[in-house]
C-alpha cells in the first residue's frame, strides 16, 4: 500500500534534526533523496525536525544548510521547520481520537515506569490500563499524555525498496505516545503529517529508521492516508567495518570542504558508497540522476575508502577550472598567513595545468604551488647553496644566458631546449635539475623544470635565477 505510481510525480525530502553537524551518512541520504527526484523529474524538498527544543540549536541548522549548499543539494521549495506545523499536528491527533485509533493516558510517569519494568521482566509489550478505559470529565482536567492505539491482533508488513518485504506482529509494538503531557507532538506522528502533507511518496532514510516505519505506516492506515514508498539504507561503516566514529576521522561534511575535497568529487563518491550502476566509478552529475535507482542500493553497510574518495577528488581536479582551482589555493594560502599580492591569483592561474596533475586535494595542490607565489629575491635553503657554486653555478648561468635569448615560453619547447642544453654541457639533467630548482623555487619543491618554468613565466624565472646567483657571488 504505497502511494508510488507511474502517474505519481516523484517527490523526496531529506529531513535532518538539527542538533549537530551535517554527518557524512546525512549528507549520503541527501544525495540519494536528490538524485532519486531528479532523475524522474521530481521535487526534492528539506524539512527540519526541530522538535527537540532542548538540543536544536540555530548553530546546527546553520551547519545543516551550510552543508548542503557547499553540495550544491538545494531544494525545490522554502524548507519546512517542524516546530512551526505543531497545530497541524495536534490536529491529526484530534481525527485520531474521534476515529477511536488514539487515547488518553491518564497514568503518571511513575506508573508508567513501573509497568514497563513489570512488562520487561514478564517479557510482554507494554499496555497503558487506559487503552480502552474512558476518561470521565474531571480526568481530562489531569495532565496525560495521548497514545496512538494501534489494531490487536493484527500483524503491519513494509514492502521496502532496499531490504525487501519486512512484517512486525502488532503484539510486539507498543502503543505510541503522540502527544506529551505538555501538548507537544512526538517524532513518528510530527513525521507522517509532515511527510503526507508534503506529498512525499518516497522515504528514503537509514535503516535505522526501519523501525519506525512499522509505527508509521500504522498511522498511515489509521488515518485513511497512502503509504509512501519506504527505502532503508544502510549506514555508513569506518574502513575497518565498525561503526563511523571519531577515530576513523572526518565524520562531518565541513571537515571535507576544509581538507581540500571538491563538491562534485564528494557528489561522485558518496553516490558510489552503497550504491552502484555496474561498474562505473567515475561520474557526473547528470549521469548520476539518469542512472540512480533504489534496486542498486546494496543491503550490506557501507565502506568508507579514503583512498578512493583521494582517487575521484584527483580526477575532478584534472576536470576543474584552473581559474576555480586557483581561487581555491589562494583562499588555503591567504588562511596559512600568505599577505596577498596583486598578482597571485593570474601566477596561480597560470601554473595549474602544470601542477593540478599532480596533487589529490586542494591542500595538496596549495603545498606543490607554494613556489609560485614566492617573492623575490628567494631565501635559497641552506643544503642548496653549494649546488650554486663553482661548476654547477656557471653552468646555471649559462643556462639564465641562453633561456634569456629563449623567444618561446611553451612547455614543450622548454623541454626540448632543456635537453638540448644538458646534451652540449655533456651532463646529465640530474646534474642540472637539483640546483636549477633551488634557483627557481627556494626550497627545491616544483613540478619538474619545463613545468616549473612554464608556471612562474619567462620575467620571474630569469630575474630568479639572477637573484639566485648573484647569492652565490
Amino acid at each position: 500500500m504505497t502511494s508510488s505510481s507511474p502517474s505519481t510525480p516523484v517527490v523526496t525530502r531529506f529531513a535532518p534534526s538539527p542538533t549537530g553537524f551535517l554527518h557524512i551518512g546525512g549528507a549520503r541520504t541527501a544525495l540519494f533523496n536528490y538524485l532519486y527526484a531528479k532523475g524522474r523529474g521530481g521535487k526534492f524538498l528539506i524539512r527540519v525536525e526541530d522538535t527537540d527544543r532542548e538540543r536544536s540549536t540555530d548553530e546546527a541548522v546553520k551547519a545543516i544548510f551550510d552543508g548542503l549548499s557547499w553540495l550544491e543539494l538545494f531544494a525545490d521549495e522554502e524548507p519546512v521547520f517542524q516546530f512551526s506545523r505543531a497545530d497541524r499536528h495536534r490536529e491529526v491527533v484530534d481525527q485520531l481520537l474521534e476515529r477511536g485509533a488514539a487515547y488518553r493516558d491518564f497514568t503518571t510517569a511513575e506508573e508508567t515506569g513501573r509497568l514497563r519494568d513489570e512488562a520487561k521482566a514478564a517479557r510482554r509489550t507494554f499496555e497503558s490500563p487506559w487503552r480502552d478505559r474512558e476518561p470521565s470529565v474531571d480526568d481530562l482536567s489531569q495532565p496525560h499524555v495521548v497514545r496512538f492505539r494501534r489494531p490487536l491482533p493484527g500483524r503491519v508488513t513494509v514492502e521496502d525498496e532496499v531490504q525487501g518485504t519486512v512484517n512486525w506482529a502488532n503484539e510486539d509494538l507498543d502503543d505510541l505516545v503522540l502527544l506529551r503531557s505538555d501538548g507537544a507532538p512526538t517524532y513518528n506522528l510530527a513525521v507522517v503529517v509532515d511527510d503526507h502533507d508534503m506529498g512525499v511518496t518516497h522515504v528514503i532514510r537509514g535503516d535505522d529508521h526501519l523501525n519506525n516505519a512499522a509505527r508509521q505506516s500504522l498511522i498511515y492506515d489509521a488515518l485513511d492516508w497512502p503509504r509512501p514508498a519506504f527505502a532503508h539504507i544502510p549506514l555508513i561503516h569506518g574502513p575497518d567495518g565498525a561503526k563511523l566514529s571519531k577515530r576513523h576521522g572526518a565524520q562531518a561534511v565541513h571537515e571535507y570542504a576544509d581538507m581540500g575535497y571538491l563538491p562534485e568529487a564528494m557528489r561522485n563518491y558518496l553516490a558510489r558508497l552503497g550504491w552502484a550502476h555496474g561498474d562505473e566509478e567515475l561520474f557526473n552529475d547528470e549521469q548520476a540522476a539518469e542512472w540512480f535507482d533504489l534496486s542498486g542500493i546494496g543491503k550490506a553497510p557501507a565502506r568508507l575508502d579514503f583512498d578512493k574518495l583521494a582517487h575521484v577528488n584527483a580526477h575532478w581536479m584534472r576536470m576543474a577550472d584552473d581559474d576555480r582551482l586557483a581561487k581555491q589555493v589562494l583562499d588555503v594560502q591567504l588562511a596559512r598567513g600568505h599577505v596577498l599580492g596583486e598578482d597571485d591569483e593570474a601566477r596561480l592561474v597560470r601554473a595549474m595545468p602544470f601542477v593540478k596533475d599532480r596533487a589529490k586535494t586542494i591542500i595538496e595542490l596549495a603545498d606543490q604551488t607554494g613556489f609560485v607565489l614566492r617573492r623575490r629575491p628567494l631565501a635559497i635553503y641552506e643544503k642548496a647553496l653549494p649546488m650554486l657554486a663553482d661548476e654547477s653555478g656557471a653552468r646555471i648561468g649559462r643556462l639564465r644566458d641562453r633561456l634569456k635569448l629563449f623567444a618561446s615560453w611553451d612547455v614543450f619547447a622548454l623541454e626540448a631546449e632543456l635537453k638540448v642544453f644538458a646534451e652540449e654541457e655533456a651532463v646529465g639533467f640530474g646534474k642540472i635539475g637539483p640546483g636549477v630548482r633551488a634557483a627557481l623555487t627556494g626550497d627545491g619543491v616544483s613540478p619538474d623544470i619545463a613545468k616549473t618554468l612554464a608556471a612562474l613565466g619567462r620575467e620571474e624565472s630569469l630575474g630568479r635565477l639572477d637573484d639566485a646567483l648573484q647569492q652565490t657571488k
